[in-house]
């Protein structure tokens, strides 16, 4: 029996909400207390599935190089980078317990993007939580891209979940994840029914993406990203961006898009706010009738994907016995 037989029915037809908002940039405390109020406005429009964009927690580094050239790095940069870590989150942790405060007080589920702090390493991560507070789990991005690598590190297989839910099977990928058809093959073969990719890609180009994915895979796609002007910003943030403080950095396009590709709201852009629509469980057995990625379209005598999800970790122990006779 699965864990949303034990739950309960599968809802068939829900609301769910992506969230386009900017957090309290390196200020962890204002981030999560905005993290509320969005909460709460996305489920006075009903979801029961709540998105929120990559990074929310508590920021994406726009524009930063944290002082980083080949073989140099500058003091301001580790300054930045030491800022950046204190406003991080580690999980489990008070701010996972806050979080699942929340799911459990708007009773919804939240997928929400952070930045982790393990040790002295931080991850682009999203966390999931049920309605009840529960937090299911994590998926740290396996690829961070361009400059992101400098400041995060790298996931791998033991964090790419499909959580079986009372409200489908859900998961994530993370921004430009989305463009690895291996990544996406993976989840796929987990039946994922309702496909979570927070962003930081504001281009026009993301929403058909959204859309090629959710044609390819046979599900619901949402994507939230951030909408940020340069106030969002401290003053002191050392960056490329405009000194205009009301320009816009970060223009948004979040995005909810059925399993045939259409696009059911979204994309928004250049402003904060919640964009929602209805799922429909029985779209995606509609869909999979003319094309199954991991069924009868996917011709594996010819074609095949290993996934490794073994935890890696850079030290291992090993105790050896003794034998003392």
């Amino acid at each position: 029996m699965t864990q949303a037989q034990l739950d309960g029915p599968i809802e068939a037809k829900y609301i769910a909400a992506c969230v386009q908002a900017a957090p309290v940039a390196f200020d962890l405390k204002k981030t999560l207390e905005k993290t509320k109020d969005f909460a709460a406005d996305a489920t006075r429009t009903g979801a029961k599935l709540v998105l929120f964009p990559e990074a929310f927690i508590s920021a994406y580094p726009r524009g930063s190089s944290f002082g980083a050239t080949i073989g140099a790095r500058t003091a301001e940069g580790r300054d930045l980078f030491r800022r950046y870590h204190a406003s991080s989150i580690e999980v489990p942790g008070p701010a996972v317990d806050m979080l699942g405060s929340i799911a459990k007080q708007n009773k919804t589920f939240l997928v929400m993007g952070v930045i982790e702090r393990d040790g002295g390493t931080l991850y682009c991560t999203v966390l999931t939580f049920a309605p009840d507070g529960r937090f299911l789990g994590k998926h740290r991005k396996l690829m961070p891209t361009g400059s992101e690598r400098l400041v995060w590190g790298f996931g791998d297989g033991s964090t790419l979940p499909v959580y079986d839910t009372e409200i489908g099977k859900l998961g994530s990928v993370i921004c430009w994840e989305n463009y690895m058809p291996m990544m996406r093959a993976a989840m796929y073969a987990q039946r994922i029914q309702v496909y979570c990719a927070p962003t930081a890609d504001g281009r026009p180009t993301w929403c058909s993406s959204m859309q090629h994915i959710a044609l390819e895979g046979r599900c619901f796609v949402l994507s939230s990203n951030q909408f940020c002007q340069r106030s969002d910003y401290p003053d002191d943030y050392p960056s490329d961006l405009p000194s205009d403080p009301n320009a816009i950095v970060s223009p948004g396009g979040s995005c909810i898009v059925d399993p045939l590709g259409k696009v059911l709201a979204g994309p928004l852009w250049n402003q904060e706010g919640v964009i929602s629509a209805e799922i429909n469980l029985a779209d995606i057995s509609r869909a999979l009738y003319d094309f199954d990625p991991v069924g009868h379209y996917s011709r594996p005598d010819v074609f095949s994907l290993t996934v490794d999800k073994r935890e890696k970790r850079a030290v291992n122990s090993i105790i050896a016995e003794i034998d003392l006779t």
